[in-house]
């Protein structure tokens, strides 16, 4: 199962709608890599600032990972890159924001699988894997 699948996987199970959450996963990824967000270092400096930095950290190590609300997205995301990527996917931004309460914590996980963020071209060739399970 590819890296994508597992995602899917992982999120689907929780939410029961995995084929909704396929498109969406594509606008996450493309929001994480945005220039505004700066990948996952960028986006742990996000959460960091936005004082939910032990929520970002429970998805990067290898324990539980801790929920996070819609709401309490909306509060540390980048609004503009959000905006963008939603649009991309033709998808509401709040419903965007939705989804990625679900995924991120799924998507974060899987990109870090030691426990720590990996450098960037580690992270770049795990994101062209991510996109060509989508693909597929």
């Amino acid at each position: 199962m590819g890296l994508f699948d597992e995602v899917l996987s992982m999120a689907g199970s929780a939410m029961g709608q995995q084929s909704e959450h396929a498109g969406a996963l594509g606008a996450i990824m493309g929001y994480v890599n945005s220039p505004q967000v700066g990948g996952i270092a960028g986006l742990e400096k996000m959460f960091q600032q936005g004082g939910l930095g032990e929520v970002f950290k429970s998805w990067v190590s290898t324990g539980q990972n801790m929920p996070i609300s819609a709401d309490a997205l909306q509060n540390v995301l980048h609004s503009g890159a959000l905006q963008e990527a939603a649009q991309k996917a033709g998808i509401d931004p709040s419903q965007l924001t939705g989804m990625m309460s679900t995924l991120l914590p799924h998507l974060v996980d899987k990109l870090t699988p030691n426990g720590q963020i990996p450098d960037a071209s580690a992270l770049q060739s795990m994101m062209k894997g991510l996109a060509a399970g989508q693909s597929s």
